[in-house]
Formats: structure tokens, C-alpha cells, sequence
């Protein structure tokens, strides 16, 4: 099996670099999208292995674009990590209620980053 690939979705070009240069550099393929429905297209058509959602987008927010994701029948195995700067005790909880399978917040501690990736797609490119 080839590298997973893994679906960006951030609109913030600083947050998307750094996040891109994270996941290539333990050694993933990356897929980007700016907005929500950008995300949700790029997972219909490409289905990666995991989804890096910000929260904050525009045109359909990371909330809305995570239960489309998640109520397709084609999508809704993809696994999807909240990446976001809220950090409100609920925050946490909206996320998992929406669908996310994981929550990071931003700022990324990189080394808790990298370990969460390599826990949702080290089992997935052994399978």
C-alpha cells in the first residue's frame, strides 16, 4: 500500500504550511482544502485516509462540513481530528458531537500532533 494521504482543511495559509510541512515530514501525502465545502468535495472525490479539520472556515465552518462528512455514506469512515483554537471546556464535546474522532488544539504541540497522526494511520498503511 502506497503513503496515507492526509486532507487539510484550513484557511489560514501560516496554519496550513506548518501543518502541511508536519504531516509530509513524517511522511504522508497531503491534500488541502481552504473551506468546508472544499473539504467536503476534496473527501468525496479523493477519500483520504484522515481528515485535519479546522473549525474556524469560511463559507461552511468546520462544524457543518465534519457531520456532512460524517452522514455520507462514501466519507463517514474517514477518520477526522478537529484541529482549532477553541479551547472552551465544550469545545471538546462539540467536536466529538459533530463527528470528530479526535480534538488538537492550536496551538499544535507538535510532538502530541505527530503522535496523534501516527495513531489514527501507522494501523491503516499496515492493514
Amino acid at each position: 500500500m502506497g503513503k496515507a494521504r492526509v486532507l487539510i482543511v484550513e484557511d489560514n495559509f501560516d496554519n496550513l504550511a506548518l501543518v502541511r510541512y508536519l504531516v509530509e515530514r513524517v511522511g504522508y501525502d497531503v491534500l488541502e482544502a481552504m473551506n468546508g465545502i472544499e473539504g467536503i468535495k476534496v473527501a468525496r472525490e479523493q477519500h483520504p485516509d484522515l481528515i485535519l479539520m479546522d473549525m474556524a472556515l469560511p463559507e461552511m465552518d468546520g462544524w457543518a462540513a465534519t457531520k456532512e462528512i460524517k452522514t455520507d455514506p462514501t466519507t463517514k469512515d474517514i477518520p477526522i481530528i478537529a484541529l482549532t483554537a477553541y479551547t472552551q471546556p465544550n469545545d471538546r464535546l462539540n467536536a466529538h458531537q459533530a463527528g470528530c474522532d479526535s480534538f488538537i488544539p492550536k496551538p499544535l504541540d507538535i510532538p502530541a500532533f505527530t503522535a496523534e497522526l501516527k495513531r489514527f494511520l501507522e494501523t491503516k498503511e499496515q492493514a
